[in-house]
């Protein structure tokens, strides 16, 4: 099994914008990564607390991901904290190796880790 890390942001708190945004996400870090909805054990979404519109989890019902247990949480308020960010954790059946995860951060998420976020550009 291997988890998958990924991150976006939206530009202000709206029902479309928010699952638009994890969609694209999704869709990228399941093309990244070669992964079906199959191999997809289960999926974990965070919010930053100014995101209230809608669960970013319905976006994978929306990808069809209708068998998936989805979970979704709220981040701890840290002053200065990236705002309006959508965080995702992907538990798949995989082989391959941990080195070989790509983690995609889109948006300003690739703040984040732009360590990651180079790496995963530099393999495309």
């Amino acid at each position: 099994m291997r988890a998958v890390r990924g991150a976006t942001t939206v530009q202000q708190d709206g029902r479309d914008e928010i699952l638009d945004a994890t969609e694209e996400l999704l869709a990228e870090m399941v093309r990244k990564n070669g992964l079906c909805e199959e191999q997809i054990v289960s999926v974990f979404f965070t919010t930053t607390p100014d995101l209230v519109a809608c669960f970013p989890a319905k976006a994978a019902r929306r990808l069809g991901w209708v068998n998936t247990p989805l979970m979704g949480a709220v981040e701890i308020a840290v002053p200065g904290a990236l705002p309006r960010c959508i965080r995702v954790l992907i538990h798949a059946n995989s082989g391959m190796e941990k080195e070989d995860v790509r983690h995609v951060y889109l948006r300003d998420a690739a703040a984040l880790r732009p360590d990651l976020s180079r790496k995963g550009s530099e393999r495309q």
